[in-house]
């Protein structure tokens, strides 16, 4: 679409970043008037939320990298191009747990009250900024020919196929996390134990990823067996996971 928001001279902005830049701010945003509605200082959220993304970053940027390693190890210095996409959200949620655990034990608050907190905000903003994706032109999807949604990408400067109409897989996932962050609210008024809301999410949102996979058409996913790609193959363990932590953290198993 549009991989350049604005270029001025030497100073080029990516819309990628600007659309990355968006999601962050509004997830901040609601992660601390939601804090502020619990009684959680917005400084604690503040400092939570600059660990949270520095470990997300570094982790999506390194899974991406070891996906597309054979690419990496001909173009080393591109590894630090993070402006011109190439971010894993499940590399970043590798790294970032362990990090946000310690910074919420640091900052003397509860992991499952925090989790919950970051839930929604994590959905809107991975729908904002899968948006940067789809300006970008990166994780882009399979051809889609005769689809009347389908979207062709006429910019030289994209990383999708070019004059081919593709799946608007980037979009695709944006209008779901959209979906994702709506059905949490909802959820949040209906909450019966802790934990409750950042487990759905993740739940949500990896059978979201399970299923776009099916129609990306980029080569730089990896594979671990013949169809199913890596980001598949974690979204099927990730889904798991959060159905048993689910069943664990609900009050109702207790009784059983």
């Amino acid at each position: 679409m549009h991989p350049v928001f604005i270029r001025i001279g030497p100073l080029t902005i990516h819309s990628y970043g600007v659309f990355i830049a968006a999601g962050i701010l509004i997830g901040l945003f609601l992660a601390v008037r939601q804090g502020k509605k619990q009684g959680i200082p917005a400084e604690r959220i503040m400092d939570v939320t600059f660990y949270l993304l520095l470990s997300a970053i570094i982790g999506s940027r390194l899974l991406f990298v070891a996906i597309s390693a054979p690419y990496y190890r001909e173009h080393p210095l591109d590894i630090f191009k993070i402006w011109e996409g190439g971010l894993v959200f499940y590399g970043g949620l590798i790294l970032a747990v362990p990090v946000a655990i310690w910074s919420v034990r640091r900052n003397r608050m509860n992991l499952w009250d925090t989790a919950d907190i970051f839930a929604p905000s994590l959905a809107i903003g991975h729908a904002v900024g899968r948006l940067g994706c789809f300006a970008a032109g990166c994780c882009y999807g399979k051809p889609a020919y005769g689809l009347p949604w389908a979207v062709t990408f006429s910019d030289p400067e994209c990383l999708a196929n070019v004059g081919i109409p593709l799946h608007p897989v980037q979009v695709y996932e944006s209008i779901g996390e959209l979906l994702n962050f709506f059905f949490l609210i909802i959820l949040r008024k209906r909450q019966s134990f802790k934990g409750q809301l950042f487990w759905t999410y993740i739940l949500v949102y990896s059978l979201l990823r399970l299923t776009v996979e099916f129609f990306r058409g980029d080569e730089v996913r990896g594979f671990i067996v013949s169809g199913i790609s890596v980001s598949q193959g974690i979204s099927i363990l990730t889904a798991v996971l959060a159905v048993v932590m689910l069943r664990r953290l609900s009050p109702k198993s207790e009784e059983l």
